[in-house]
């Protein structure tokens, strides 16, 4: 929270190569902040921060409207072409010590929606989370399945296309008590698509009562 008339939530995005990470944080700002195209190695190398301008008419709290300001902690893709694990995690742990040191709202697992999640891939992800944000990062995760568009392209409504997911992407799903939101990598930012998807977050952020998660570098 920063002023009583106004609201900022913090949100950390995760994900794998190629999985439009970056470009989910840009929808997210409402900008093109982040670097983002199609590489054959990973693109994103260092953690940044972006935040957005204020936002007005989505958020409303004891009859009154807040103002919403978006801080994106954009990271390194988890496994990298050129990083090892450990060095992913530190860079994420320091940024977040630094960035975030009242804490996180919410951290956005990035997803593409027109891959299937193999169970490996799924474990050792949720590895990797766990070991970053502690035994209560179901309760600090959402997904963000990306590439819907092409999805939607293969004829999947929401719907249909949960009806035909995985069990391991239902069970990942169903882990983080159903935070999911679909992402159109195809579209401009539009300024209502993009109110909607806050909307959601703060959805999810408020049934997890506005808590943050307090997250300590410890120096490796």
């Amino acid at each position: 929270m920063a002023e009583s008339n106004e609201m900022t939530i913090n949100l950390l995005v995760l994900g794998r190569t190629q999985t439009g990470k970056s470009a989910a944080g840009n929808r997210l700002l409402g900008s093109y902040d982040f670097e983002s195209h199609l590489s054959p190695s990973s693109v994103t190398t260092c953690c940044s921060l972006r935040r957005s301008s204020r936002i007005s008419g989505i958020i409303r709290r004891n009859g009154c409207e807040l103002a919403l300001r978006v801080r994106v902690l954009d990271t390194p893709s988890y496994p990298h072409s050129s990083l090892s694990k450990e060095q992913v995690q530190h860079k994420v742990r320091t940024a977040l010590a630094q960035h975030f040191r009242e804490g996180l709202h919410l951290a956005l697992l990035v997803l593409r929606a027109d891959l299937p999640l193999c169970p490996d891939e799924n474990d050792h992800t949720i590895q990797f989370i766990q070991e970053l944000l502690g035994p209560t990062w179901k309760d600090f995760t959402a997904v963000l399945l990306t590439h819907a568009d092409k999805a939607e392209e293969a004829g999947f409504s929401e719907d249909t296309y949960l009806h035909s997911a995985s069990s391991t992407l239902l069970s990942l799903l169903s882990s983080v008590q159903h935070k999911y939101i679909f992402l159109d990598n195809q579209k401009s930012i539009i300024k209502e698509e993009r109110a909607n998807i806050l909307r959601k977050l703060l959805n999810f952020i408020r049934k997890n009562n506005y808590q943050l998660l307090l997250l300590k570098h410890t120096k490796e």
